[in-house]
């Protein structure tokens, strides 16, 4: 998953209340699901639902068929105080061993299309083609894919999740390195080999900003960098490595995007784009430095990969709040940046509050003040919507459909795909199986939140595709086991896998 995890994590209990679920309705605090009148059918012929899942926090198997250590693998293992409960992706939700399961549970679903990521580590062991392909990992991959169309499902292929092999990161410091690029171009160009004939559709990155700002500015997650009057981390400047590291990112989806529209593209017919994400910006009022505030925000956020990628350039809050700490593009990397995508995917979340924080000379710079806006999820005590069970999150479905028509207007109207859309509640082993399973409130986002995405639609953004947050519960990077964020509930001493109220109310939402 990828969620602005840098902000501070904490915990919510929610309740779980009992409702009765009726033929062609299910009736949550008050509110009635009416299928008849919103359902798949109220979206334009061929659109898409799915749900998604990314290899470090579904595979497991972390360490055999020649898999080789990830920097997630790394980091968890060295640094377990790190996540919320101690522990790791060793084995997640075993879906390595388990994917026919759940490929049956998608399909019984109704939904006719996965998202997940390759394993850079599992396929290219050391991280380079010089090291050697892992047979046994690409054989994995086939056989998965496989299945998915077995089973009518279309894949959608994430080229990387944020899972860094620990080779490339122990021999260059990873993105860090402009090498890092060519390596990455050559991890995905032997995707499109392997897996192009089936694939149609490709992913290069997710959620670079959570990438960069969660490991290279708050150091909360792998390789733990910050400065020093940040946090305790083990190296690294906040106020330069963020641009680094998005500008190599930047690049090596360019390039990675440049060889298969090169050599793969016309003879596999798939098309290729980059996830990013966005939290809606609501200004702390109306008054201008605050409007002004929640742009820049966006700008260090969205604007910060959709302005290159559009027009090749960085947005200019950033030129100017940055100064010489941005890097620059050469020419012939602005030709090679700009227009590199077919499909824009979107994760969206939550929303914050967005208050100006006027210049000084006394602030550190650093990306998080750089943009000089204060964020928050509360304004005068009151919180911006309903909390869920990550402090993170709260629920703003409306946001949902102002960034899409944010996007529209900004960067030209992109193809877009919903790549990630959900919310967590706390794991509490107190309650049954039957609570547990009772997940009214996730049922009640994805109402309103597919309902902000048709608007949106009937408002001209061309939105083709949604892909729930998560198909099962899962290991939620520095959160651990503690939120649960699936559609179906994972026993993880069992690995059973239970369907949630969510779950039954897709498979109705989708039959209709």
């Amino acid at each position: 998953m990828g969620v602005p995890f840098h902000l501070v994590l904490g915990l919510l209990l929610l309740p779980i209340l009992a409702h009765s679920i009726a033929t062609e309705s299910i009736a949550i605090e008050g509110a009635d699901y009416d299928f008849a009148n919103f359902n798949r059918s109220s979206f334009p012929h061929g659109f898409i639902f799915g749900s998604a899942g990314a290899s470090y926090q579904y595979e497991g198997a972390y360490n055999i068929d020649g898999k080789g250590p990830s920097m997630w693998d790394t980091w968890t293992h060295q640094r377990p105080e790190k996540i919320a409960d101690h522990s790791n992706g060793d084995v997640a939700n075993d879906q390595y061993h388990h994917y026919k399961e759940d490929v049956k549970l998608m399909k019984d679903m109704g939904m006719n299309a996965y998202r997940f990521s390759i394993s850079w580590s599992r396929v290219l062991p050391n991280g380079k083609l010089a090291g050697g392909v892992n047979k046994m990992g690409v054989q994995y991959y086939n056989n998965f894919i496989n299945e998915l169309l077995a089973k009518g499902l279309q894949p959608y292929a994430t080229i990387f999740h944020w899972d860094t092999p620990q080779h490339l990161e122990d021999e260059y410091g990873g993105f860090l390195s402009r090498r890092i690029v060519s390596d990455f171009q050559d991890f995905a160009e032997l995707c499109y080999k392997m897996f192009g004939d089936r694939v149609k559709h490709w992913i290069t990155l997710n959620e670079p900003w959570s990438y960069t700002t969660a490991g290279y500015s708050s150091g909360m997650f792998p390789p733990n960098h910050c400065s020093k009057w940040i946090g305790k981390c083990k190296g690294g400047n906040s106020a330069t490595e963020p641009y680094i590291i998005t500008h190599h990112q930047i690049l090596a989806h360019a390039a990675a995007v440049k060889v298969y529209k090169d050599k793969y593209q016309a003879s596999q017919k798939g098309m290729i784009g980059i996830t990013l994400n966005g939290i809606w910006m609501v200004p702390y009022s109306q008054a201008r430095v605050h409007r002004d505030a929640a742009h820049r925000a966006l700008d260090f956020m969205v604007g910060w990969y959709m302005e290159p990628l559009t027009y090749g350039y960085y947005p200019k809050s950033m030129q100017l709040n940055v100064g010489k700490r941005l890097p620059k593009f050469s020419q012939k990397e602005v030709d090679m940046v700009k227009g590199s995508y077919d499909f824009l995917g979107f994760n969206y979340y939550t929303a914050n509050y967005a208050t100006n924080v006027p210049f000084s000379n006394d602030i550190k710079p650093s990306y998080d003040a750089d943009a000089r806006a204060s964020l928050a999820t509360e304004r005068n005590g009151v919180p911006i919507g309903p909390k869920s069970g990550s402090s993170w999150l709260f629920v703003y479905p409306q946001g949902m459909h102002r960034c899409l028509l944010y996007i529209k207007k900004k960067y030209q109207n992109p193809v877009i795909y919903i790549t990630e859309n959900g919310i967590g509640e706390l794991n509490n082993d107190t309650l049954s199986l039957k609570e547990k399973l009772n997940d009214h409130m996730r049922v009640d986002y994805h109402d309103k939140h597919l309902k902000s995405v048709l608007r949106a639609i009937k408002e001209g953004v061309d939105v083709r595709g949604y892909f729930a947050w998560s198909f099962l519960d899962n290991f939620e990077w520095a959160d651990g086991y503690t939120v649960r964020f699936g559609l179906n509930y994972v026993g993880f001493k069992t690995m059973r896998r239970y369907p949630k109220r969510s779950a039954n109310w897709f498979k109705k939402f989708l039959l209709h």
